[in-house]
């Protein structure tokens, strides 16, 4: 017996594994779904996609949904967030000739000390910094703007940051038009097998679990698709778990490596699935602890404050209100639907939606519905924490 469509998109990366992985497994089918995954080139066009109908739900940059409530990008559509996809998963990566600068002056590409990589930086560039990027409304734009914008790094330049597709990262990189890149794996990795690009640190080095990409429809499609809405979080958040166990990487690796999935060698998956990158084209490898999670420490929860801290930043860069931008953002992050359809499946729940973002150093337990749940640590490289409450201070 056929499913009830739906049509979810994505962009060719690591972190829409939950969608592959929910199709692929029978997840969504046997949440009553027939599910259909179309692949985007780009995140504008992904954007464009899920806005017109396209499709019914897309994995989407966490600061897509933000923006758009702010009003920011020029489209007057609004969506929201059902949940987050994964905790982290970018990498930052520099063209070969700036790391050979950086290794000239004694930088140990440590892989972990966001504040030793940036003063590494500072000293081995004599020209603003050409950042490639995704999309301008990214994670890996307000982490890069976080980092390299802070006064006490001290950049006498301003920030070049432009708009690159994943897929092209490595390109751009090798023909010298960008210096370096925030992106998600397998991308970094990529670059790295090309010999164009040493990669320095993971996106957590900056914010050690940030919410990356999230499930994302249309505004008040969910409300208004109740029983399509509740099968596919619940599919989505069973292969968010099954990923989330160390001894699915392999096969996970294989699934996500196929034709019209990722199209890259299923051992650059496994790499980052497993936080064993390795960095440089001679061959250095690292290790690190939620180099990209997708269900532990409460990774897929949409936390209003997550999504408060996005608002308040994007306010910051483009000269809106921080509190009242704050407080859009808040609604976006449909934790009230994941509440309601997440907890028929056994999903433990947060006692709160909103929490102060940055404040633990380690892994914590805190009341859940059940209990006790354990939440990563979370802080962010220079130890600040944000009150989504008083976003300003």
């Amino acid at each position: 017996m056929m499913g009830a469509p739906i049509r979810l998109g994505f962009v060719p990366l690591l972190d829409a594994a939950p969608l592959i992985v929910a199709e692929a497994l029978g997840f969504a089918e046997e949440e009553g779904l027939s599910m259909t995954l179309t692949a985007a080139p780009s995140w504008a066009s992904l954007r464009d996609m899920l806005v017109l109908g396209q499709v019914d739900a897309a994995q989407m940059l966490s600061p897509v949904p933000v923006a758009m409530a702010l009003g920011l990008g020029g489209s007057m559509a609004r969506i929201e967030a059902l949940s987050v996809l994964n905790a982290n998963g970018d990498v930052i990566g520099v063209s070969e000739v700036l790391a050979g600068r950086m290794r000239a002056q004694g930088y140990d590409f440590d892989f972990a000390d966001a504040w030793a990589a940036a003063k590494a930086l500072r000293a081995a560039s004599d020209a603003p910094l050409r950042i490639g990027v995704p999309f301008h409304f990214s994670m890996h734009s307000e982490l890069m703007h976080y980092w390299l914008s802070a006064p006490e790094i001290g950049f006498p330049q301003p920030l070049d940051i432009r708009t690159v597709p994943p897929p092209r990262m490595a390109e751009a990189l090798a023909a010298g038009e960008i210096d370096m890149f925030a992106v998600g794996e397998p991308w970094g990795s990529v670059a790295v097998e090309r010999g164009v690009g040493t990669l320095i640190l993971p996106g957590a080095a900056v914010w050690a679990f940030s919410p990356e990409k999230v499930l994302a429809t249309r505004a008040g499609w969910a409300d208004d698709n109740p029983a399509l809405a509740g099968g596919m979080m619940r599919a989505v958040w069973r292969a968010g778990r099954w990923l989330g166990d160390p001894q699915n990487h392999s096969t996970a690796s294989e699934i996500l490596a196929a034709p019209g999935r990722l199209d890259v060698a299923p051992d650059l998956i496994e790499r980052a699935l497993t936080g064993r990158l390795v960095i440089s084209p001679s061959g250095e490898e690292r290790r690190t602890r939620h180099l990209i999670e997708f269900f532990d420490g409460s990774a897929t929860f949409p936390w209003r404050s997550q999504a408060a801290w996005i608002g308040a930043r994007l306010a910051l860069r483009f000269g809106l209100d921080p509190v009242a931008a704050a407080q859009t953002a808040r609604s976006v992050f449909r934790s009230d639907l994941y509440r309601l359809h997440l907890r028929p499946a056994g999903a433990d729940l947060p006692g709160a939606s909103a929490k102060l973002e940055g404040a633990l150093a380690h892994p914590t337990a805190v009341s859940s519905e059940r209990g006790r749940m354990i939440l990563a640590a979370d802080q962010f490289y220079d130890a600040r924490i944000f009150d989504p409450d008083h976003p300003m201070r």
